[in-house]
Order: C-alpha cells, then structure tokens, then sequence
C-alpha cells in the first residue's frame, strides 16, 4: 500500500498579489488509483486561482485525514550569496522580515513590476544576479 493516498502539484508562478487572479497558478491531483487531473479554482468571479484562493483549499485539503502529499514547484530560498552581498544573517525569519520591507509584494494590488520600477518598496535595494546560484542548483550541475 502506498505510503499516501492523495499527490497535489502546484505550479505556484505568476507576478501579481495574493489576492490577484493568476494564469500560471495551476493546481494538479491524483491519487495510486488516478490519473493526474488538473483542479480547477473554487467557484467565484475569477477564472483562475488567487494565491490566497489556494492557500485556503490547500488547508481545507491537508486538514482531511487523507495521506497527502504536495508538491510545489516555487524557491523558497535564494542563493547564499544573496545573502553575502546583502550583509544579512541566513536565517528564514530575519530574511521574510528583510525581504518583505524592500519587496512589499503581499500589499493589496501590488505587482512586482511595481517594486521593479520603484514606484513602491525598495526592490533596487535587494537585488541579485541570475549567475548566483542556490546550492541544490549548484550540485545538480546548473549554469
């Protein structure tokens, strides 16, 4: 008997806020007796997922007593280097706190574009270098 009864992939992409309607945003489940399908988002007026939207049902889901397993396809880290060129400590809490100040991207209508351009935030205070790369990348070979 497998070791879980339900698999969700979550292509977590997309530029926009967590309240805005994401393409990208796709959610896929199966199970040992199906197939991948994808999921689509629960009813409303939008026609794509909202990441807050997923965040909710992803909860409902793991709160069922079902063996789930999720895989996300997003970076929830960056290069050390980053954190070198930056002066901050490699600590999770100290980088969302650091991070959020200059990339203020879960403000209502706030797209990256926006901290891009500087009209919000102080992303041109904590940018990197697509060269720098994580340590996973680096031993897979990665360039």
């Amino acid at each position: 008997m497998p070791a879980f009864q339900r698999y969700l992939g979550i292509d977590y992409s997309g530029a926009e806020t967590a309240e805005s309607s994401l393409k990208g945003l796709r959610v896929y489940r199966a199970s040992p007796e199906s197939p991948p399908e994808e999921v689509p988002p629960p009813p409303s007026p939008r026609k794509y997922w909202t990441r807050r939207g997923l965040a909710a049902w992803l909860a409902e889901q793991l709160a069922e007593p079902v063996p789930t397993l999720v895989g996300i396809d997003h970076n929830f880290s960056f290069p050390l280097r980053y954190f070198e060129v930056h002066r901050l400590v490699p600590d999770w809490p100290a980088f969302l706190d650091d991070f959020q100040a200059h990339w203020p991207t879960d403000a209502e209508h706030t797209y990256v574009d926006f901290i891009r351009d500087g009209s919000c935030g102080d992303g041109a205070a904590r940018l990197g270098s697509a060269r720098w790369r994580r340590i996973a990348e680096q031993r897979a070979g990665a360039k």
